[in-house]
């Protein structure tokens, strides 16, 4: 396992900031973000993808001169419920490689039976040994393995490996957060969530899912190491440890699948809910923000989205956002809300144990 440190020079350069001002804060240029908003008609979700981002401008103008592109797909467990769909990402895939992109695909899964889940019991590790077949063990179960072999494109394992610092500016916890090279690499990050609710963050959408980003050989997988880091620095909902990550490895480009959405307690033992849309903008804030407001969440319910605003990122409000494709009214669902706890009233039995 080997580390070098990335200046901040080196991090402008890596395309991560995309359309933030690092330089002047933390903050959007002043025009209106796009979001897009797509029925899925008759379970053809490639087309919607398809439609999603021509609503955008287009993939050439989604991706402009970025040339490597990573999609991160939300592969939290082995369990096909809560994980993103592998038609959304294929979608993607082929969109990119027609243009001429180079893809992969890559994943810091959070936790697999038999590996650090025993029973009802969930461990923390920091172990490659584990991790690393842990993380194989998830692409094989959801499809991933196959469908990256069918599209010839590179599978990476973000638990360990090459790894690299990047420096975060005005961070909320860290002032450099350790990476998996490939994310250094790439020009552009593409987040592909599924739609959910999260008794954390109240949300897990196209930011939260970066959370896979931070390396379990470094920050231990279940993260409970990362999330008593937080909580000290008294992080509300996972919210700074989220925002940093964002800060350090902006997503250029978010598609948010809909196609069946957990409501209530998630981000794993919610109940589904068939919402039929795919969600895609390349302003991570202005996407979730839609998602959030489709799936009756008020701004103010989800730490993530009220502490990024504070700290000067933007849209403040969904009325900021130029919505293409469906009406928000005719889209939107009232869920089931999560029953919320804070990480201070788990992490005394949850992936305290390392295994």
């Amino acid at each position: 396992m080997t580390h070098k440190t990335i200046s901040r020079r080196e991090f402008v350069v890596t395309g991560f900031v995309g359309t933030l001002a690092i330089s002047s804060g933390f903050t959007f240029k002043n025009t209106a973000p796009i979001v897009s908003v797509v029925k899925i008609k008759n379970d053809n979700i490639g087309y919607a993808v398809e439609k999603a981002i021509d609503l955008l401008g287009g993939i050439k103008k989604v991706t402009g001169n970025k040339h490597r592109i990573m999609l991160k797909p939300n592969l939290v467990s082995p369990d096909p419920t809560c994980t993103t769909k592998p038609e959304v990402v294929k979608a993607l895939a082929l969109l990119m490689k027609k243009a001429g992109k180079e893809v992969s695909i890559g994943e810091g899964s959070s936790a697999a039976p038999g590996f650090n889940v025993e029973g009802h019991e969930i461990f923390h590790t920091k172990k490659p040994g584990i991790l690393d077949p842990m993380q194989q063990y998830v692409f094989d179960q959801l499809g991933y393995t196959e469908l990256a072999e069918s599209l010839n494109i590179p599978l990476i394992n973000l638990h360990s490996g090459e790894l690299a610092e990047i420096k975060v500016p005005n961070g909320f916890v860290f002032n450099k957060i350790t990476l998996h090279k490939s994310l250094i690499d790439i020009d552009l990050l593409c987040s592909v969530p599924m739609m959910k609710t999260h008794q954390l963050a109240t949300v897990t959408l196209g930011m939260k899912n970066l959370i896979g980003l931070y390396p379990g050989s470094v920050y231990c997988s279940v993260r409970s190491c990362l999330h008593n880091t937080a909580s000290e620095n008294e992080s509300p909902g996972v919210a700074f440890e989220i925002l940093d990550m964002v800060k350090a490895c902006t997503p250029g480009l978010v598609v948010i699948d809909g196609s069946t959405a957990m409501e209530g307690n998630g981000p794993s033992f919610g109940d589904l809910i068939k919402t039929d849309i795919i969600i895609a903008g390349t302003n991570p804030l202005a996407t979730d923000m839609v998602a959030a407001h489709i799936m009756g969440f008020d701004k103010t319910e989800v730490p993530t989205f009220t502490c990024a605003i504070k700290s000067g990122m933007r849209p403040s409000t969904v009325n900021e956002i130029e919505i293409r494709g469906e009406r928000l009214g005719d889209v939107q669902q009232k869920f089931k809300k999560p029953e919320i706890v804070r990480w201070t009233d788990i992490k005394s039995w949850y992936g305290v144990k390392e295994i």
